[in-house]
């Protein structure tokens, strides 16, 4: 199972930097990047992989860096945002992971939700002004618009999806595992 959800990390987060740099207005809500929409599912997923040991946290941001990086140097894409989404992600997600590790005495989901709150608006603030920062069709209220839709709507799927993986997980193999943590 842990192959499934490193596998669902490493495409969320090849799909959030393929779809970056589109985006959807949304009025009084901002820009939303289409990226934001697969991103969305990147903290939670990696915070459910920490049920399987931190080697595992590390294995997955990894690959997703290292496929990300690849695709884009395949493809063309972009160096600015190579550089934006490589260390946006490393960042973030490294800061995700430190803040989920100090909670280990709370439960799965206050520790997944809490350390959400910290690393979302901070990748979104990252990638956002490293990749568009000085780009002319990009001024200052665009990237803040990008940013709080993008935060936003990280939080809200990040949410949704966190709750039924804490509620069905409970009674799921790895059940042990936040039991053991708990302890």
């Amino acid at each position: 199972m842990k192959l499934v959800w490193i596998f669902g990390y490493v495409l969320s987060v090849l799909l959030a930097n393929i779809t970056l740099d589109a985006f959807i207005p949304l009025p009084i809500y901002g820009q939303l990047s289409i990226g934001t929409l697969f991103f969305a599912f990147i903290f939670t997923i990696r915070d459910r992989i920490h049920g399987y040991g931190l080697k595992y946290v590390f294995i997955a941001i990894g690959l997703a860096l290292l496929v990300t990086v690849t695709y884009s140097l395949l493809y063309g894409i972009e160096a600015r945002f190579i550089f934006a989404s490589f260390l946006s992600i490393a960042v973030s997600e490294f800061t995700d992971t430190i803040v989920f590790q100090n909670l280990k005495k709370r439960n799965w989901l206050l520790r997944c939700l809490t350390s959400n709150v910290i690393s979302v608006p901070l990748d979104s603030f990252l990638f956002t002004f490293l990749a568009f920062w000085g780009n002319p069709e990009f001024p200052l209220n665009f990237m803040l618009e990008i940013i709080y839709a993008d935060v936003l709507t990280k939080y809200v799927i990040a949410a949704i999806i966190a709750f039924p993986i804490y509620f069905f997980g409970k009674n799921t193999l790895l059940a042990h595992h936040y039991r053991k943590e708990s302890n």
